[in-house]
């Protein structure tokens, strides 16, 4: 066991722009389905922070929204997120891939370039690329990235996690752990639960459809047996919540089932899941309403 002045501890903050696999790369490191993952931008609206804990160490990972100019006021409170995450970190760990341009957030980029704690920089998806191209990427990084430390990876094929892993051990500073060694998030059941439904609608509707939505859990009962959950789909417009609800309900009907299978896989518990469906005209606009859902304080 190491001696106490040798426990490392600290916060990583995963940053990056939408889609290059920040989420996906996270739940591989924290080894829990923590963060919602699907092939839509901006997925993520919040910082989730996911715990892993060993003998000698402790690193709060947070996810955060993927980066973008905002267009209305809920995505300029998600780049908020993002701001105090760079802010607050101990460790930076910034995510890029193969498939993006590298500059296409130059502001961003400068921002890192003038942070004192440790970056660490993983350029995603080689699983998707060339030897060449992944080389010409590593050099320009490296450039653009002087002091960062750069890892070639792919999330989805859990390749050269390890390495990562204990780059980021490695970069944290010497201290105490900040939460109970048996935590492994800091976020409430209902949290998770109202994320779960949140990805089931990603994955089932199109367009503008799911970014129109918010999911907010009105009752959460923990029983031995199972949990009994009730949760509000709000949309903006009453012509969405037709789309939502579908023809006889079957597409209500769908997502519902698709989460309860999902959360009986993450509690471990039997659910009985209901769920509502209501209109909140222009929440997303709304600072009030934005609030009630947790988004601006």
């Amino acid at each position: 066991m190491a001696g106490a002045g040798k426990h490392r501890a600290g916060f990583v903050n995963i940053i990056g722009n939408p889609n290059v696999g920040k989420s996906t790369l996270m739940n591989a490191l924290v080894g829990e389905k923590l963060s919602i993952v699907t092939a839509k931008a901006q997925t993520t609206r919040h910082r989730i922070m996911g715990i892993v804990n060993g003998e000698d160490y402790q690193i709060v990972y947070s996810d955060t929204p993927g980066i973008l100019k905002p267009k209305y006021r809920l995505q300029e409170s998600m780049m908020n997120f993002v701001e105090t995450a760079i802010g607050d970190a101990d460790t930076i760990l910034y995510v890029t891939d193969t498939v993006e341009q590298p500059d296409k957030n130059d502001e961003w980029v400068e921002k890192l370039q003038r942070l004192e704690c440790p970056v660490i920089l993983v350029i995603n998806k080689i699983d998707i690329s060339t030897q060449e191209k992944v080389v010409e990427l590593m050099r320009w990084w490296q450039e653009k990235l002087p002091k960062a430390t750069i890892f070639p990876a792919s999330a989805q094929e859990k390749f050269n996690l390890d390495s990562i892993f204990e780059a980021i051990v490695a970069s944290l500073p010497v201290a105490p752990p900040w939460y109970d060694k048996d935590v492994f998030t800091d976020r409430t059941l209902r949290f998770f639960a109202s994320e779960i439904i949140r990805e089931k609608i990603f994955l089932n509707y199109s367009q503008e459809i799911p970014y129109s939505c918010e999911v907010v859990i009105e009752q959460f009962k923990e029983g031995e047996e199972r949990y009994e959950i009730s949760a509000v789909i709000y949309v903006e417009r009453e012509t969405q919540k037709g789309i939502i609800i579908g023809k006889g309900g079957t597409a209500l009907k769908k997502v519902g089932t698709q989460a309860r299978l999902d959360m009986e896989d993450f509690f471990q518990k039997k659910i009985y899941l209901n769920l509502f469906v209501k209109t909140d005209d222009g929440w997303r606009q709304s600072k009030k309403e934005l609030k009630r859902f947790g988004y601006e304080w």
